[in-house]
């Protein structure tokens, strides 16, 4: 247990870091994009080497299909909900709902961590860098819009740090999870937290990097997953 609250510490420092960044100046949205295409990569790879195929081989192809469709709905439901109240917006919305948004988005992510700790594969290298990149673009743009809307330094870094509060009690619910329910559901989990995790990759960090950094968007997701993909492999 204490394992899954430590590496989700680690994994969710990078949304305090970030908001730091984003506070003490401002970065190009090339940079930014490129980053975000990067970790998109890398959250594809462990998509498809972390989850997907470690579900296949422990329950087979249904239960990981099953799990896939549940995990997309139930993002996909939990984004629209956080857009109707603007937490995929900035400018005057900047706030809790931004903070929201971003947190919808790391739930799955850090859940993914405590599912393989409780399968006792130990921690994911390439989940871990992925997770730990792709929460940087994410947090430096929209502290950098919170900055602009007139919120002070201190509400800004208290408002991340219990978005990265929330995320670790998502990787200690991943574990239990997994640890309640055994090998028996291993597929529906690994293919529920797949299914969510593309989602959000199609619906905001992919759309987002390409509108960033244009073409280098698909050269640095490229890079991400190669990556990860080694990382994955050498593990």
């Amino acid at each position: 247990m204490w394992a899954a609250v430590f590496w989700g510490a680690v994994a969710a420092s990078s949304l305090v870091i970030g908001a730091a960044l984003g506070v003490v100046r401002s970065w190009n949205d090339r940079v930014i994009g490129c980053v975000l295409g990067f970790g998109a990569g890398a959250l594809i790879s462990s998509v498809s080497f972390e989850l997907a195929q470690e579900g296949f081989e422990a329950s087979g192809g249904l239960p990981v299909g099953i799990g896939l469709a549940l995990g997309a709905l139930a993002f996909f439901f939990g984004d629209r909900l956080v857009a109707r109240i603007g937490g995929r917006s900035g400018g005057a919305a900047a706030g809790l709902p931004l903070a929201l948004g971003a947190m919808l988005d790391g739930i799955p992510e850090q859940a993914v961590l405590g599912i393989g700790l409780a399968a006792g594969e130990g921690i994911s290298v390439a989940l871990l860098v992925a997770i730990f990149v792709s929460n940087l673009p994410e947090s430096i743009g929209s502290s950098t819009d919170m900055k602009e809307a007139g919120r002070s330094t201190r509400t800004i870094l208290i408002g991340w740090t219990l978005v990265a509060l929330v995320c670790v009690l998502a990787t200690l619910g991943g574990y239990s999870l997994s640890q309640v329910v055994g090998d028996r559901f291993e597929g529906l989990i690994d293919g529920f937290a797949a299914g969510a995790l593309l989602v959000m990759l199609m619906s905001s960090m992919i759309p987002e990097a390409k509108q960033k950094a244009t073409d280098y968007a698909a050269l640095s997701a490229v890079l991400g997953f190669a990556v990860a993909a080694s990382l994955s492999a050498a593990s």
